[in-house]
Parts: structure tokens; C-alpha cells; sequence
């Protein structure tokens, strides 16, 4: 049987997201994909109204224990944490002094940060497996939406920054991705935190508690 990933979506975005291209999604999936079901749509218990910034990554890490649906985000008790996130703590020490203890990004969430991968399912043990099945499109679709909305984009590496489009130049932070093979291109230094607050003050916003 296909897996029902509408009845997992919170409601309030059922009226963004194209419903018929989940339901597409849902009967190409095989029983074995990660993040579990209840996980994947972690990111959208963030309300539409309530999304200030967004982080594209690309698609959940193919480990069973790292991913949970939220893009570079690992539950609490992981370590190591994956070499990106550790990058971008990295990156988030030099620019605001923040050392966060674990690798749990579920509080930047709840201060209005959209952490939204392109695609939300993946293979396990096999990364990019589900890129071709329709998840780019439907996440275009809720990128354009929040960016539309005001949202701030963050968009590290090249397939994220294929939707910069969407986002005004005031609103828009890119960089290259926090992988091991591109921090030190340009992610280092990029100050992205600091830059991302500085904006959301111009726009009256709070800034977030990274």
C-alpha cells in the first residue's frame, strides 16, 4: 500500500501544498524511506503565517538515526553530528559567539526558521535516491509561497540557489554549501546569522534566537 503522507501533513498547509502531486509522491514510495512518516513533515509544524526565514538543504541524510525531517537538523542525543551541521555551528560560533550543545535544530524552528529540504524522503544508505520522484516540485511550490510571504531565503550551494528567484534581493542570503567540500569556498566567513537578524530588524521582525 502507498504511504497516506497527507494525513501527516499539519493542516495548515494542506492549502499550499499540491495534494495531488503528494498523493503521486506517496505511491512511489517503497515501505522503506526515512525519515518515518510522523518525522517527514517535522518542518511544517511551523504555521505558513509564522515563516521568517527559510533554509533549503537537499535532501534528508540517508542514516536512519540522523534524519527527522528538518533540514541539517539531528535529534538531540546524536554524536557525532554530521560534518555540514558541524560546519555551520562552525560558522555560527564566529559569527555570534552561539556554541549550541546538540545538534537539535527544533529551536530555531520554533523562532520562524522554515528548515525545508528539497526533497523530504530518501533511501536509506542511498543520498539523492528520491531527487526525480516529485519532491523538488512540491517544495518549489512552498518556497515560493513563504518567499512570496516576506520570508528571508538562506540558500546554501547550487541547487538551493536555483530558487533565489523567488526571493527579493534584500531577502535573499546565499553561500556555498557547509559540505566538506565547499566550506572552505566561501560558507566560512559568510556571516549568514548575523546578516539574517540585521535584516528581520529592518523589517520590524524579531530577530531569532539561533
Amino acid at each position: 500500500m502507498p504511504a497516506d503522507l497527507l494525513s501527516h501533513l499539519p493542516k495548515q498547509w494542506h492549502q499550499i501544498v499540491d495534494q495531488e502531486l503528494l498523493r503521486q509522491i506517496s505511491a512511489k514510495l517503497s515501505d522503506d524511506f526515512i525519515p518515518a512518516a510522523e518525522d517527514l513533515f517535522a518542518a511544517f509544524n511551523l504555521p505558513p503565517a509564522d515563516v521568517k526565514v527559510v533554509i533549503v538543504g537537499q535532501d534528508p541524510y540517508p542514516n536512519r538515526q540522523h534524519a527527522m525531517g528538518l533540514a541539517f537538523s539531528v535529534r538531540e542525543s546524536v554524536s557525532p553530528l554530521p560534518a555540514s551541521l558541524k560546519n555551520i555551528f562552525t560558522e555560527l560560533e564566529s559569527d555570534l559567539g552561539i556554541k549550541p550543545s546538540n545538534g537539535d535544530l527544533s529551536r530555531w524552528a520554533s523562532e520562524g526558521v522554515l528548515l525545508i529540504n528539497r526533497a523530504l524522503t530518501v533511501k536509506p544508505g542511498e543520498p539523492a535516491s528520491h531527487s526525480k520522484i516529485g519532491w523538488h516540485e512540491l517544495t518549489e511550490v512552498i518556497i515560493k509561497n513563504v518567499a512570496q510571504s516576506g520570508a528571508i531565503g538562506v540558500l546554501w550551494g547550487n541547487d538551493a540557489q536555483t530558487l533565489a528567484k523567488y526571493f527579493s534581493k534584500d531577502d535573499l542570503f546565499t553561500a556555498p554549501h557547509p559540505s566538506p567540500l565547499s566550506v572552505y569556498r566561501g560558507f566560512y566567513g559568510s556571516k549568514p546569522f548575523s546578516k539574517v537578524n540585521n535584516r528581520l530588524v529592518e523589517k520590524g521582525l524579531t530577530p531569532i534566537k539561533w
